[in-house]
């Protein structure tokens, strides 16, 4: 992906803090900040859904500009037109196009980008600014029968909170899992120890890529009964470190702490005899 400067428009703006931390916010062409962007982003301080959510945000921040639209004149059909132009299937006229050149959000996007809206306008609402747009916005609805299969202990769930921006449809009830002989074709292919070690742990060990790459040396105990004395066997603490020289980040936050050069807490997960090998 080519990244360049935006220029004469609205942008997101990284941060890098002292302590290695970086925070994400939306400035004006002229370099100042967007004052309610930069406050409803705030409330997301030190997780990646920040990041996610100003790129969300500053698109649609770029509608309101050309639409000529201020936060207190938005209705909900403009949101639920908002949502059309990007890819949401609604019945109504959409107006200009809009991200020209680009491909239209997926499911997954457009769920984020509908539970960013809403966060935003809820945000502005509870500040007094087009309280109307929060109360239709705010809306909650019974469980289903979908809902309380899903969830732990869901015959005992009450109303759910509901986003009339959301894609309709059923949703995906388990994670895509890789198809059968995946694992043996691309060992097959890979000529390095390292892209070796990469599937073997990738599969064995249930990482996700920023947990696989933000782990340190001292994260690893591949021996039995090691000093943390948190596992017998050997396995892995997954810790969030914001600050890691290549910008990985666990989305897991458990506490953890190094004592005596020993990494104790955060996300503990055993590691397999292959693992070991690799």
């Amino acid at each position: 992906m080519v990244r360049h400067v935006v220029v004469g428009d609205l942008r997101v703006q990284r941060i890098e803090r002292k302590d290695g931390r970086r925070s994400w916010t939306i400035v004006w062409p002229e370099g100042t900040l967007h004052t309610e962007a930069d406050r409803f982003l705030r409330e997301h301080e030190g997780s990646g859904t920040q990041k996610t959510y100003a790129y969300y945000l500053v698109d649609h921040l770029r509608w309101l500009e050309r639409e000529c639209l201020a936060f207190d004149a938005v209705q909900l059909r403009d949101l639920e037109r908002y949502m059309g132009i990007v890819g949401a299937e609604v019945r109504m006229p959409l107006g200009e196009p809009w991200r020209v050149g680009k491909r239209p959000y997926g499911r997954s996007a457009l769920s984020t980008a509908a539970a960013c809206l809403k966060g935003f306008y809820l945000r502005q609402a509870s500040l007094g600014i087009n309280g109307e747009l929060g109360k239709k916005l705010d809306n909650s609805r019974l469980p289903s029968q979908v809902d309380r299969r899903r969830s732990f202990l869901g015959h005992v769930k009450s109303p759910l909170p509901t986003n009339p921006l959301a894609p309709k449809g059923p949703h995906r009830r388990h994670p895509k899992m890789l198809p059968d002989g995946a694992r043996e074709r691309l060992l097959e292919k890979v000529n390095a120890a390292r892209d070796r070690l990469v599937v073997d742990w990738l599969a064995d060990g249930g990482l996700r890529i920023g947990e696989l790459c933000g782990l340190h040396l001292v994260d690893l105990h591949l021996r039995e009964n090691a000093a943390c004395g948190e596992c017998r066997t050997p396995h892995l603490h997954v810790c969030h470190r914001p600050g890691n020289p290549n910008r990985a980040e666990a989305k897991t936050k458990h506490p953890w702490q190094v004592e005596r050069g020993t990494v104790t807490g955060g996300l503990i997960k055993r590691v397999s005899p292959a693992m070991v090998h690799s």
